[in-house]
């Protein structure tokens, strides 16, 4: 086959491989399921990674473009009436904060009982909030990337799955107590792709003139946090169809790149990471009573604020239930920030463990 022919061909297996993504992505969204186009991106990925006889990547530049708009994302949550709502409560919340860091670290220990699963595979798959940061991130810190994404989004659909009804049964929600919600009114789409661009660029420019880890994801959503606290932003968000551009670019990069041996890997992993991540949802659950004791939060409201992930889920619970949605908001984003911005620290540190354990035996 002749150099143009070729690329003709690989284009249109390109084509063809979004073209199922997008499917499952509208498939996986009237099923309600979470992050639909992560999971849309991710099941074609790994038909084709499978099925195909030569392999096809996701070119760089386009993880890096995914990188910089989840960053934007996640940066856009933060903003001055957020941070206000954790009020005098800050230093209760941010141990809280640290302790699911900790919890999330043992599980990951935990996880390593499992053969073929690295500290730093481990602790990323259990890390606790910021699942599609987490993964964007993973491969290029040394985990897993696969491992990590099924593992991550297991603990997101169980607690989607859970929440609603511990939140009923355990803590005596109400739905439909928290009345209509309220539309959000941004200054529309063109000033959202400025945003984003203003965002992506700059941040991804300064983070590499700095040389902070994986500079693509957290350059811009540092840059992103500062225009929202400092009111620059004026409301303006990343538009959704990039978000979940976004989302179904990584979850192409991860599928593409499963193997069959990878898959029997995860399949025996399994059964001991959905012990693992039981036990992390009701560590949580315990850091939720002790926020309790140590704020004015009730105990719904704190239950909600240290859930595990499914920070959309959690929010639409807690607007349905009467909640107080901007203590559990301010919690579940300050979480979010902590554990992106330790990710890198965090492998460093693993691996290093990893490596003095390996030499000392």
């Amino acid at each position: 086959m002749s150099g143009r022919g070729e690329r003709l061909a690989r284009l249109g297996d390109g084509a063809l491989v979004v073209t199922g993504a997008l499917a499952a992505t509208l498939a996986f969204d009237v099923a309600d399921l979470p992050s639909p186009a992560l999971f849309g991106g991710l099941l074609a990925g790994l038909v084709r990674g499978l099925a195909g006889r030569r392999r096809l990547a996701v070119p760089r530049a386009g993880m890096t473009a995914a990188q910089a708009l989840i960053g934007v994302s996640v940066g856009s949550l933060v903003d001055l009436d957020t941070l206000a709502a954790l009020g005098a409560d800050w230093l209760p919340v941010l141990l809280v904060t640290v302790g699911t860091l900790a919890l999330s670290v043992l599980a990951g220990l935990l996880l390593r009982l499992q053969p073929g699963i690295t500290p730093v595979t481990g602790a990323f798959a259990m890390i606790a909030g910021g699942a599609s940061g987490i993964t964007a991130m993973s491969r290029e810190l040394g985990a897993d990337d696969r491992m990590v994404a099924v593992l991550q989004y297991l603990r997101v659909l169980l607690i989607v799955l859970l929440m609603p009804v511990a939140a009923t049964v355990l803590y005596g929600a109400r739905p439909g107590a928290g009345g209509p919600v309220v539309a959000d009114t941004g200054p529309g789409w063109p000033a959202g792709l400025l945003f984003a661009a203003v965002c992506a660029v700059a941040g991804v420019a300064l983070a590499r003139l700095l040389r902070v880890p994986v500079p693509a994801l957290l350059g811009p959503l540092v840059v992103a946090a500062v225009l929202d606290v400092t009111g620059l932003a004026q409301g303006a968000r990343l538009p959704v169809p990039l978000e979940q551009a976004a989302f179904l670019v990584v979850g192409l990069v991860v599928g593409l790149n499963v193997t069959r041996e990878s898959l029997r890997t995860i399949g025996r992993a399994l059964p001991l990471a959905l012990v693992v991540v039981l036990g992390l949802v009701v560590g949580c659950a315990g850091l939720g009573a002790l926020l309790t004791v140590t704020t004015s939060a009730g105990a719904l409201d704190a239950y909600l604020a240290t859930t595990p992930g499914g920070l959309y889920a959690v929010l639409a619970t807690a607007r349905d239930s009467g909640a107080d949605a901007t203590f559990v908001l301010a919690v579940q984003v300050l979480r979010l920030f902590v554990m992106l911005l330790s990710a890198p620290l965090l492998a460093r540190w693993l691996r290093r463990g990893g490596r003095d354990v390996s030499a000392a035996a």
